[in-house]
């Protein structure tokens, strides 16, 4: 599509914040993110703090898929699209609650690809979140409800918030499970990060300008 369309898009997504009080994020390129189109979560800093964020089994367990991020900066891992926001836009919006699934077409645990809290089954309360069920069904829909908070001064840095039924919202991060590896859990540091559009074949320079 002409650059045209991108910038009556971008033009869109301002006017249409301004009218509901709602900002939109943004990729590493400066772009808004529609509801369209996936994108990979990177670290904020790049470099031997890891790479993207993927799908693994916890423990001796197969089933079911918990997100963990990958060891070398150089894996991109599995890109991420959004759902489920009420306010009434196009583009993904700032500070609302909303779903974030894994845009991967199947895995080896047959189930869909949603983030979702899972119960903590260890002697500590870390709670880990691994790929659940569709918020729409099954079990309890509000385990499934994240935001996307802006973090410091970076430009286009973003945070993640898990914001349960009574209204609260807590730090996503990154924790270490028994065998040392990193996952996603809630409570943790939070782990600040940007959106890259799923597709490119390089990092952006715009990634690396940010650090």
């Amino acid at each position: 599509m002409s650059p045209m369309f991108y910038s009556l898009l971008a033009l869109t997504a301002v006017l249409a914040a301004a009218a509901n009080a709602v900002g939109p994020i943004f990729d590493t390129d400066g772009d808004v993110i529609f509801g369209v189109g996936s994108y990979y979560v990177l670290p904020a800093i790049w470099g031997p703090t890891g790479g993207g964020l993927t799908l693994s089994s916890l423990g001796d367990k197969q089933c079911p898929l918990y997100i963990q991020k990958e060891d070398s900066e150089v894996q991109r891992g599995i890109p991420v699209k959004f759902s489920n926001w009420k306010p009434k836009v196009g583009f993904v919006p700032e500070s609302e609650n909303l779903n974030i699934e894994m845009d991967v077409a199947a895995t080896i645990c047959v189930q869909s690809t949603y983030w979702w809290v899972a119960p903590s089954h260890l002697p500590i309360m870390t709670c880990f979140i691994a790929a659940g069920p569709k918020p729409e069904h099954g079990e309890d829909s509000s385990r499934s409800f994240f935001q996307i908070k802006k973090t410091g001064g970076l430009h286009n840095v973003y945070k993640i918030t898990f914001c349960s039924g009574d209204g609260g919202c807590d730090d996503v991060g990154i924790a270490r499970d028994a065998n040392g590896v990193g996952r996603l859990a809630v409570g943790s540091e939070p782990f600040p990060f940007v959106f890259m559009k799923a597709g490119e074949t390089e990092t952006s320079p715009k990634t690396m300008s940010i650090i």
